[in-house]
């Protein structure tokens, strides 16, 4: 079954490549568009992380801008789901940071203090400035592991978490809701390369993938049930409009 932001995210795709939205352009607001499409406002920002991923567009303060598109990285990167991203990087990156434990210096460790006192003091419902900080924390990390393979490869990973749109939006979801674990999750990461411990950092890595594992299957059968209930009442009115015929 389609998911309908993709739908929605073709739609707009459509309507770029025809030139209703050349380069540099201001897309029309959430409420403009999901008036527009028929949709939710919920399903327009869906499918504007799906554009922004796809690299159509680009946001700020003011709306979401149509940009030129660079397309080299889009073809370098292999289709997958949200789940099997997590799969690997549940596999590469508690090693990481083993190897972190092994090597790191107290520089190393006074760089994740602070990137995890700036994720504590993000909001994920309002800003996506704990999700850039997540990010650091992890390649940080991964670089802080000495080894350039398990470097090179967690780095191509986040790519995909962040480019490939199918998986972005899985993510973007959980990271709205999960702030304070995740937090919480971290610091105890770092706990653990503080005490140059890599059976411990190995572990509350795991932990911290364990976690983000269930709550992207609360996500996604909260959307799956979404779209019963849509498809549901467009049936009843479809059925409806034939009856009164």
């Amino acid at each position: 079954m389609k998911r309908l932001y993709l739908s929605i995210t073709q739609d707009i795709i459509s309507d770029i490549k025809e030139g209703h939205y050349p380069v540099g352009t201001r897309l029309p607001c959430e409420r403009e568009l999901a008036k527009k499409l028929s949709v939710s406002r919920v399903t327009i920002r869906e499918a504007q992380i799906a554009l922004e991923a796809e690299g159509y567009i680009e946001k700020d303060r003011s709306g979401a801008f149509v940009k030129r598109r660079d397309i080299s990285f889009v073809s370098e990167l292999p289709e997958m789901s949200a789940f099997e991203l997590t799969a690997a990087r549940a596999v590469f990156e508690p090693e990481a940071a083993a190897l972190a434990a092994t090597n790191i210096t107290d520089a190393g460790l006074e760089e994740l203090r602070l990137l995890i006192q700036a994720m504590a003091n993000s909001n994920p419902e309002t800003d996506d400035s704990g999700e850039d900080v997540d990010k650091k924390f992890h390649l940080t990390i991964a670089r802080l592991s000495g080894n350039a393979a398990v470097e090179h490869i967690i780095q191509t990973l986040w790519r995909i978490r962040n480019e490939v749109p199918q998986v972005s939006s899985v993510y973007a979801k959980v990271c709205r809701v999960d702030g304070a674990a995740r937090t919480e999750e971290h610091a105890a990461i770092l706990d653990a390369l503080y005490r140059r411990d890599p059976p411990a950092a190995r572990s509350a890595m795991r932990l911290h993938f364990d976690r983000l594992f269930q709550e992207m299957l609360t996500v996604t059968e909260n959307d799956a049930l979404e779209e019963i209930k849509r498809e549901s009442r467009e049936n009843r009115q479809k059925y409806l409009r034939v009856t009164q015929i």
